[in-house]
């Protein structure tokens, strides 16, 4: 049994620690508003902030929605770093600016500590399953010592390289999720235009080279017309953001990423912010005065 801390418990972060308190482990856990009465329930301890969690633990888990959550997660008054003592490990699960990464875990090093980010991908579903793929960005002893952890939560866990690399990993992930998405919209409203069964197109290219995850489970939802979240938009926005902003950095231009990137922007202009991402595809049939599934 270890020491563990859970900080941000929305719907990525509280199955994700009730993994870690069936495996055992003693949790800490807090969130805003509050913590969840489930995982109470299961044997989980509420904290009334950041500090008493790095307090209880050892290993001080964060999973909150974009880069300044983080940084407040951490630093603010009563955050995780007033409690911190030398010798624990932060991992943050969120995804954010791999810029802004190295910043926080050169803070956290200073500290005494060890820092890890580790951001996923498989959503809500891979949450509860858990089989979500995990991308890690640290040092590859502190990623030996946490992956134990890592098991109870994920599959695919990859250490990629140094603190940043992970969210870079992650930052990588989103923009080819978005350009698929893009793709499978364009070729299912094609077929669909063109009079073909969109169902049936759709299950014929299952079993060719085009194939894939998006195609299965995006592709079905655009058939069926299930634009619930998933995946928000606006959360998939905050994703593209970093990589448009990074690559300007670069000195990097990515035409495709922010093709999809203002598809986004036009579903969020029409009231689709919360949207599940696959409804990129809206944006596309606004263009086309038509929809899949429609008769020409």
């Amino acid at each position: 049994m270890q020491k563990i801390g859970f900080v941000g418990l929305g719907i990525m972060g509280t199955p994700m620690a009730a993994h870690l308190i069936k495996a055992g482990h003693a949790v800490s856990l807090y969130s805003l508003p509050s913590v969840p009465a489930a995982l109470i329930e299961q044997g989980g301890k509420a904290c009334a902030n950041g500090k008493e969690v790095a307090q209880n633990a050892d290993i001080i888990f964060i999973m909150v929605p974009d880069t300044p959550h983080v940084a407040s997660a951490l630093f603010d008054a009563n955050g995780i770093a007033e409690g911190l003592s030398a010798g624990k490990i932060v991992v943050d699960m969120s995804s954010i600016s791999p810029i802004e990464t190295k910043e926080f875990a050169a803070r956290i090093r200073a500290q005494g500590c060890d820092y890890l980010d580790a951001p996923v991908s498989g959503g809500q579903v891979g949450a509860q399953a858990a089989t979500l793929s995990i991308m890690v960005g640290g040092d590859e002893a502190v990623f030996e010592n946490v992956k134990p952890l890592f098991e109870l939560m994920g599959k695919n866990i990859t250490l990629v390289g140094a603190n940043g690399d992970g969210q870079t990993a992650k930052v990588a992930n989103q923009m080819i999720v978005a350009m698929t998405i893009e793709a499978v919209g364009e070729a299912l409203l094609f077929a669909s235009k063109a009079g073909a069964d969109p169902a049936r197109v759709r299950q014929a290219l299952m079993g060719g080279f085009a194939s894939s995850r998006i195609l299965e489970v995006h592709g079905e939802r655009m058939v069926k017309r299930t634009f619930d979240p998933g995946f928000r938009i606006e959360l998939h926005q905050k994703d593209l953001n970093l990589a448009l902003g990074v690559a300007r950095k670069l000195g990097l231009s990515l035409p495709n990423t922010a093709t999809c990137q203002e598809l986004f922007n036009s579903c969020a202009a029409h009231g689709g912010s919360a949207w599940d991402h696959s409804g990129m595809v809206r944006a596309l049939e606004l263009m086309a005065n038509f929809e899949i599934g429609q008769k020409a």
